[in-house]
């Protein structure tokens, strides 16, 4: 049960993103509702609570953790590109979104893969 709330947050976190990506490149005003501002850090920590959560209740870290460790500096990666996506402009704006974007892709290979490179 607690997988599917934590993938539930994923894909909240994922679609968020992509929708205020888009509203900061063509309705940028409405990034300053109250509720567009609060709704990604309260879906990020509820996304790495549950996250915590399956990390105890799986056990992993009896084992080889690596690769969770790997998925936490990703997201804090993640969150420091999506700022520089939401903050700049131009070209800027989408390099910093497609990097984002593929540390969401690497999040979730490493999660399936339980490996922390890609090469390995």
């Amino acid at each position: 049960m607690l997988k599917h709330i934590h993938l539930l947050f994923v894909a909240l976190v994922t679609f968020g993103f992509l929708g205020r990506v888009a509203l900061a490149q063509y309705r940028p005003e409405m990034l300053q509702q109250k509720w567009i501002k609060l709704s990604p850090h309260i879906l990020a920590g509820l996304l790495l609570l549950t996250g915590i959560g399956l990390v105890f209740q799986g056990n992993w870290l009896a084992n080889s953790y690596g690769w969770i460790v790997a998925k936490l500096i990703l997201m804090f990666v993640f969150i420091g590109l999506g700022l520089m996506t939401m903050r700049e402009q131009g070209q800027k704006r989408w390099i910093a979104f497609g990097a984002a974007l593929f540390c969401l892709f690497y999040i979730v290979k490493v999660a399936f893969t339980k490996q922390a490179f890609f090469f390995l």
